[in-house]
């Protein structure tokens, strides 16, 4: 910073390319050692934490709910973890971003799915709601689109929220790899958002895939927030909200501040790599909050809901006399049982 008081300009401030890891670490005082030094624990400790957490899901919950919660609770320190390396390794930065958006991709299927789950399943969740409607008039692609109709639930509509996230997942690693396959080709620059370069569409066309299925997720949340209620899915809601917000938003808004050259450079630190620096180490302080936070929500058991009131009898099941309790005594048909 004190030669561009002096009127000279450090030769990384107008390169793009981020440093080598021994060049960064060169360059470090003591107090950004010792903030080093910290994160990287922050870091360890949330795996630690994910590691004994995944452990007592395994042993007390069920099969059919195990791995979609442990998939979700990993979505924090996996992040944290990738934020570290590119934290530690800044040309490593690019992959690291990729590799936490394509696990982010998955958590967020899973998580409709795990919604469907506690419920009671798909069968259990269309009987429950025989006659409902889903709102498709909220976040955060319709939220402002109130005259939009109700959609009655069916096995249809909800095949088409469970594609809406699952196209995500699959849609996300592909262009996580036609991003690569153009990065080797120096046709492909993170930080060029230029028209004529494909990241800036590539980025669009992720936000747009990123909003469909948020939708998905928020249009399910909306209809069964009351009933789940019981499994505080309104808190496991808000962390996933939480993890969206600040794994998507707060890096698109550092990178646009350091794009803009609004985050000064400071050397070895280009702008833009240094918005990126700044971002994966906020990531790694929230991804560690959020890490123990979960384990408040998910490392417990609760109980399953009440099956539903009325349930359809299936074609093929037995047919059961209908049986009364009346003062201690079993009545069949009108007719108390000896």
């Amino acid at each position: 910073m004190e030669g561009e008081a002096n009127g000279t300009l450090h030769t990384s401030c107008g390169s793009s390319e981020p440093p080598y890891a021994e060049e960064l670490l060169q360059s470090l005082d003591l107090a950004e050692r010792f903030l080093f030094a910290t994160l990287t624990l922050m870091a360890l400790i949330a795996i630690l934490v994910f590691i004994e957490e995944a452990v007592y899901i395994y042993k007390k919950i069920p099969s059919s709910k195990r791995s979609i919660i442990i998939w979700i609770n990993a979505a924090a320190p996996v992040i944290s973890t990738t934020s570290c390396i590119g934290m530690w390794i800044p040309r490593s930065a690019m992959f690291t971003d990729f590799t936490a958006g394509i696990f982010f991709a998955i958590v967020i299927h899973k998580f409709l799915m795990m919604m469907i789950k506690e419920c009671g399943g798909q069968r259990v969740l269309l009987r429950r709601f025989e006659n409902g409607h889903f709102t498709i008039s909220t976040g955060p692609c319709c939220c402002c689109c109130l005259c939009l109709p109700r959609v009655p639930i069916t096995r249809k509509t909800l095949f088409w929220l469970k594609l809406s996230t699952f196209q995500f997942a699959v849609f996300r690693p592909v262009l996580v790899f036609l991003s690569i396959v153009l990065w080797t080709n120096d046709n492909y620059t993170l930080y060029n958002l230029s028209p004529k370069g494909p990241a800036l569409w590539i980025s669009c066309l992720v936000g747009a895939l990123t909003l469909f299925a948020l939708w998905g997720v928020g249009i399910m949340f909306r209809k069964v927030r009351i009933l789940l209620k019981c499994k505080n899915i309104i808190p496991k809601f808000a962390l996933y909200q939480f993890i969206v917000i600040l794994n998507h938003l707060q890096i698109t808004i550092i990178n646009m501040l350091a794009t803009q050259k609004i985050i000064p450079c400071a050397p070895p630190l280009s702008s833009t790599v240094r918005g990126s620096y700044i971002a994966h180490q906020l990531l790694i302080m929230e991804m560690f909050l959020i890490t123990v936070i979960s384990r408040v929500f998910y490392r417990r058991k609760y109980h399953d809901l009440e099956p539903p009131e009325c349930v359809a009898e299936e074609p093929g099941d037995k047919k059961q006399t209908p049986k009364i309790i009346l003062n201690g005594a079993v009545v069949e048909d009108g007719l108390p049982k000896v």
